[in-house]
């Protein structure tokens, strides 16, 4: 693995915390949203990150082996899709809203504030040490072009 990389590496990586902290806005955004089906409602949605090996970046060009995966390092990562959360809905009785239904009651999607919060902080603090991983090499790169004088 050559230093070059470190930066597409943390790059694919930035992309990925990027587009978490987008589907957390999007949940937190509509964590009070409701609807009178459990159809219409709002469910809270999570991406799904997977390794990227040096295999896949060759097009599937490796040794051969059925062990490959286990011997090589990751060369970044990327975002399979991102999928609903099927837990339940939150269904209230609350016969006076506009959106209830027949029976009065309106759903609330299946958003956890306190985890989207918490998830959100993870997420930044990824982003950020990939940042900082990124500026590391840079300066490492830079030192190594020193060296000559």
């Amino acid at each position: 693995m050559s230093l070059s990389s470190v930066f597409h590496i943390a790059g694919s990586g930035m992309s990925a915390q990027s587009t978490r902290l987008n589907t957390i806005s999007s949940n937190i955004a509509n964590a009070e949203t409701v609807s009178s089906s459990v159809d219409q409602t709002y469910r809270a949605r999570h991406p799904v990150f997977a390794t990227v090996f040096q295999d896949n970046l060759n097009g599937g060009q490796g040794q051969g082996s059925l062990f490959a995966d286990q011997d090589q390092a990751g060369q970044g990562v990327q975002v399979m899709g991102i999928i609903e959360d099927q837990s339940a809905l939150m269904p209230r009785y609350e016969p006076d809203h506009p959106s209830a239904n027949a029976d009065g009651y309106v759903f609330y999607p299946n958003v956890n504030v306190v985890e989207e919060m918490a998830d959100m902080i993870s997420a930044s603090r990824a982003f950020q040490t990939n940042v900082e991983m990124m500026n590391t090499a840079k300066q490492m790169m830079q030192r190594v072009l020193t060296l000559g004088q």
